[in-house]
């Protein structure tokens, strides 16, 4: 995603609700000049891409995200990850980027993802979840039970996204036709 697909996404994140041009253009402005067709064309090619839905209202559109920004943010880590030809490596790496907060949150998030039984059966999760990265076998990714039908990070409709690249998601009668 672009600077200013960015830019126009985290407002349509932010408000968590269907938002015109309008809107997003009086936002923007606030911060740099840009005119009306500019965001029309970022808006629209962010549906062409998959990340916004539409539905028309009058003339205009109303655009809402498909996905949340975490299922975006994860959709673009396990991209990276998966193009790794050393995925424990990569994730050992990863870890030793991160901040003591960062890695409290990630042991957060992978006893939320084991749930309690896992906490139960390996005597504590605060341990298991996430060991300090020493090794490749100890990098070695959980179990995943959360994520859509197909073990995919899922948006909050069970869409993503980032695996929508270079194509239009046709889940409607617009979107297929391109009206």
């Amino acid at each position: 995603m672009g600077e200013l697909e960015d830019a126009v996404m985290t407002r349509v994140w932010k408000w968590n609700r269907p938002v015109t041009v309008r809107e997003v253009l009086e936002d923007l402005q606030q911060e740099r000049s840009i005119a009306y067709t500019t965001v029309m064309t970022v808006l629209d090619n962010l549906h062409q891409k998959g990340w916004v839905r539409r539905e028309a209202e009058g003339r205009a559109y109303r655009y809402e995200a498909v996905s949340t920004r975490a299922a975006y943010a994860a959709a673009l880590m396990n991209d990276a990850w998966s193009q790794s030809d050393n995925p424990a490596a990569a994730l050992v790496a990863f870890f030793g980027m991160m901040s003591d907060e960062q890695r409290q949150a990630l042991r957060d998030a992978v006893r939320i993802v084991q749930g309690p039984e896992s906490a139960q059966d390996t005597g504590s999760a605060e341990t298991a979840a996430v060991p300090e990265a020493e090794s490749p076998e100890s990098a070695a990714p959980p179990e995943r039970s959360g994520g859509n039908a197909e073990g995919k990070p899922g948006g909050n409709r069970g869409e993503n996204p980032a695996e929508m690249r270079g194509g239009k998601n046709p889940t409607s009668a617009e979107d297929r036709t391109g009206r």
